[in-house]
């Protein structure tokens, strides 16, 4: 989205293993649309039932990978999603509560990644945009249909490619996909 050529978020989770310490890795790509995004994340849940769901998106300008604490039930952007067009401002699910909490253990999760050398840190604002429209519509479908479901998200920093001029913090892809590893692996273990 943005006028970006790649998402990282896509390009690290394609590189995951298929299955860590025998749990199996289903891996999904999501449109960066509003609503659509949890549709599509939704119908997956129903056909596989996994035990976790963990969304992976870009936070541009972060410089660590951020398993993210709280998902708030509010959206605002001026920038469209992939739709060409923009969230409309104001609350995700009327019914809902005002925020929900990961059911991931970030703190643990961000020490496993630190111990494989990756930059890491528990973020408490996953943004307006559609991440945390993502982050929360997950959450409301935990609480209204899939109560057994952990679910979280994650965000990763840009690409090297996608900065201009070394000016903006930055990830190898390797490294994104080292750090997401051991995340998962933490979570999995919990």
């Amino acid at each position: 989205f943005g006028g970006e050529k790649v998402n990282p978020a896509i390009e690290a989770v394609k590189k995951l293993p298929d299955a860590i310490d025998g749990n199996e890795i289903i891996k999904l790509e999501v449109p960066t649309i509003f609503y659509q995004s949890a549709q599509v994340v939704k119908a997956k849940i129903e056909q596989e039932k996994p035990d976790m769901v963990i969304n992976v998106g870009q936070a541009g300008g972060r410089s660590a990978i951020t398993p993210e604490r709280i998902a708030i039930n509010f959206q605002a952007g001026s920038t469209p999603d992939n739709s060409g067009k923009g969230p409309k401002e104001g609350k995700i699910e009327t019914d809902g509560a005002d925020g929900y909490f990961t059911q991931l253990p970030i703190k643990q999760m961000v020490t496993a990644i630190r111990q494989v050398g990756i930059p890491a840190m528990v973020s408490n604002s996953a943004g307006t945009y559609v991440c945390n429209h993502l982050f929360y519509e997950v959450q409301y479908m935990r609480v209204h249909e899939f109560s057994d479901l952990k679910a979280g998200f994650i965000h990763i920093p840009f690409l090297p490619n996608q900065v201009k001029n070394g000016r903006r913090p930055s990830m190898s892809l390797n490294d994104m996909v080292t750090g997401l590893t051991a995340a998962i692996k933490e979570a999995i273990h919990d």
